[in-house]
């Protein structure tokens, strides 16, 4: 079962799990793993919601048996990644970790999930499990928007992150700029001489975080769609640039698989096919929660601001769960 919200729209959302059609789609960060959710989209009543009784009981025991890094660890591994940028000329490379938290009888899974609607309504929330894996999570990055009637196709270029009430630096300014040239070579290639129609670049507050973004449109044949998707994911926000490079490096250093983080949500509607970037969420079990978080490594990167960084991040999530004790 998954219930969502989309950006800025109060209205919940779910599926009438009629196992014809698949609306919703989790693709995993290296494309290995997928997950269909069955069902047409519907929109739910949200007091019927409010009654619904939605235990702990529903998720499944953490048999994984993983340890999370230590500051100490991961701080060697940033100096390991920097050294490695350094080495060849990396314009950006991503590095993620988890965090895992045990301590707590059971999470109350409808009140968490509440406390994210309310508390990100620029961003997209979900919650979803389906007996075998659960997610939760709430995030603004979109990889891409597709309005079937208009061909229109937009994106985003978001990067860098500091506390809402720091002022952006070089560093940060440096690490977006690859990004949107990223993107627009990708759109570029799609435009078949269509203009790319592209945002200044703003401040984009996320709870206690900012980011630096841009936005781009163009106008796109429709078969273009899934390639366009193809090229873009995993984007130099999630994984780096080069794509390919920074990806086997990611494979080799990070300690945990990323399972669904930095993969992404598909969606789609009458009108339009959405695509969100899955970034702040945690995995639920039983006995556990994993929280994965990661940052933007650039030559210019500090380990222990980076470090800070993270954990800034992980209040998105660990704030809003309810978890008692």
């Amino acid at each position: 079962m998954i219930y969502f919200k989309f950006p800025f729209d109060e209205k919940l959302y779910s599926t009438d799990e009629n196992s014809n059609t698949h609306s919703i789609n989790f693709h995993s960060f290296n494309n290995a793993e997928k997950i269909d959710i069955a069902g047409k989209i519907i929109e739910k009543d949200l007091p019927e919601f409010e009654k619904l009784e939605i235990s702990s009981e529903i998720l499944p025991k953490d048999e994984s048996q993983f340890i999370a890094e230590t500051k100490e660890e991961y701080l060697q591994k940033l100096e390991e990644v920097i050294q490695m940028i350094k080495e060849n000329d990396l314009p950006k490379l991503v590095l993620s970790r988890r965090k895992i938290f045990t301590d707590f009888n059971e999470i109350d899974i409808k009140e968490s999930f509440n406390n994210l609607c309310r508390n990100y309504p620029n961003a997209f929330k979900y919650l979803f499990f389906d007996g075998e894996t659960s997610w939760m999570g709430a995030f603004s990055e979109v990889l891409g928007k597709y309005n079937k009637s208009t061909h229109e196709f937009g994106t985003m270029s978001i990067a860098g992150t500091i506390p809402v009430s720091e002022e952006w630096t070089e560093k940060e300014i440096e690490e977006q700029k690859p990004v949107s040239s990223y993107i627009r070579n990708i759109l570029t290639k799609y435009s078949h001489s269509n203009p790319i129609q592209e945002s200044e670049t703003y401040d984009h507050i996320s709870g206690n975080i900012k980011h630096l973004k841009t936005d781009l449109k163009i106008k796109i044949d429709p078969e273009d769609l899934a390639p366009i998707i193809h090229e873009l994911h995993p984007t130099p926000a999630v994984c780096g640039i080069p794509k390919d490079l920074c990806r086997e490096i990611i494979e080799k250093i990070e300690k945990f698989p990323r399972e669904l983080y930095a993969g992404y949500i598909k969606i789609e509607t009458q009108d339009h096919i959405e695509y969100f970037v899955n970034l702040r969420c945690a995995r639920l079990y039983k006995n556990s929660v994993h929280l994965f978080v990661g940052g933007g490594i650039t030559a210019q990167s500090n380990p222990e601001k980076e470090w800070n960084e993270t954990e800034l991040k992980s209040e998105a999530v660990l704030k809003n769960l309810v978890m008692i004790h």
